[in-house]
């Protein structure tokens, strides 16, 4: 959300988690007193602001995305709860928005958050929201249509002070497939690959030019090492077939429908999830090669261009591809909140889209 948001042109004052990694991976990409390893759930709003020097109301746009695994549909109907532990930071995030009061927010979670619990969180969000002289909007927004290669749907909660239209206009693009995203990337089988390599081919297409952007060396396109039985799942079928075209002798007792899945060129892929090095859990083949995809396709796959570094552990580093939003959703979102925030303020301020890698305030967020 941060890169989406500073790809607008927004001023990234601060980020904040609970995952040291992360942090390491935030500080490396937007500076080293940018990233801040805290707990919402412990830290007082008023300390936070004291910390990076906010006045209250000064902050243009504060975002963030609260874990989401209470509302998941990969939880068991029988676990979801209205007071599930993991559901708690959303009403935090509300704490702080009344307390900084920004001039807009934007909030991310699965889309099961917008009805789940019979509409239970969406109702308090916006009473409470709206108490604080919020007009508040909820949609579920579909990133393939927002120049992102993915299928992923997601929440978003958009509140604007003192306004009575929250949500901006968001004009759809045309899909981008994963051949647009990955086709230019270097063939591998599984177990092969370096940590830094040189780009093998010229950019075929906007999008991997856009993704090559500032980046001289392609990093983390290593492929996994599967056990015997996996690769030969993945050898058995073609782009686009998944557990069911399986051969008997080698179908697991059971799976997830999409388990053991293979990408196909022509379409943007499905939802890119923390499990993303697993073949077994979701359709994470590679299209042309018989193996998973890298963390750097997986990173192309939901937006990160290539000069965003990632630290950890492979699994770590899958993780946090797989929890992020789509930089270029977020951009989408951030670029029409600035243009409404500088109409707000009234003529004379105009906002320009930046390619990645760039920035220019149109506000602090």
């Amino acid at each position: 959300m941060s890169l989406g948001a500073r790809q607008a042109g927004f001023e990234v004052v601060a980020g904040l988690d609970t995952d040291p990694i992360a942090i390491q991976t935030y500080q490396r990409n937007f500076g080293a007193e940018r990233g801040r390893l805290a707990d919402l759930a412990s830290l007082e709003p008023r300390a936070f602001a004291r910390s990076v020097g906010l006045r209250r109301g000064e902050l243009d746009l504060l975002i963030g995305g609260p874990p989401c695994q209470g509302f998941s549909k990969n939880v068991p109907r029988a676990q979801r709860t209205h007071e599930d532990p993991r559901n708690l930071l959303v009403q935090r995030f509300l704490t702080f928005v009344e307390f900084l009061r920004p001039r807009a927010i934007i909030m991310e979670n699965v889309a099961e958050m917008k009805n789940g619990f019979g509409g239970a969180f969406s109702s308090e969000i916006a009473e409470r929201l709206g108490a604080a002289g919020y007009a508040v909007e909820a949609r579920v927004l579909r990133a393939s249509e927002h120049g992102v290669p993915q299928q992923r749907r997601r929440a978003f909660f958009i509140g604007r002070r003192d306004s009575t239209r929250p949500f901006p206009a968001l004009p759809a693009q045309a899909p981008v497939t994963v051949r647009d995203a990955i086709g230019d990337l270097p063939p591998l089988a599984h177990g092969e690959g370096s940590d830094e390599t040189e780009y093998a081919d010229p950019p075929a297409t906007p999008y991997q030019i856009g993704m090559r952007a500032g980046s001289s060396l392609l990093r983390d396109h290593v492929a996994r090492s599967l056990r015997p039985t996996q690769a030969a799942r993945l050898a058995s079928i073609g782009p686009g077939q998944g557990l069911r075209d399986l051969p008997d002798a080698l179908r697991p007792r059971s799976g997830y429908s999409g388990a053991y899945g293979r990408l196909t060129w022509e379409a943007p892929a499905p939802t890119i999830t923390r499990w993303v090095f697993h073949p077994g859990s979701g359709r994470y083949g590679h299209p042309r090669d018989p193996r998973v995809i890298t963390i750097r396709e997986a990173a192309r796959l939901q937006s990160f261009p290539d000069s965003f570094t990632f630290c950890g552990s492979y699994i770590q580093k899958a993780h946090q591809v797989g929890n992020a939003v789509p930089p270029l959703l977020m951009r989408a979102l951030a670029v029409e909140m600035a243009r409404l925030l500088a109409g707000d303020r009234g003529p004379g301020r105009t906002v320009s889209p930046l390619p990645p890698g760039q920035a220019a305030p149109a506000g602090r967020g």
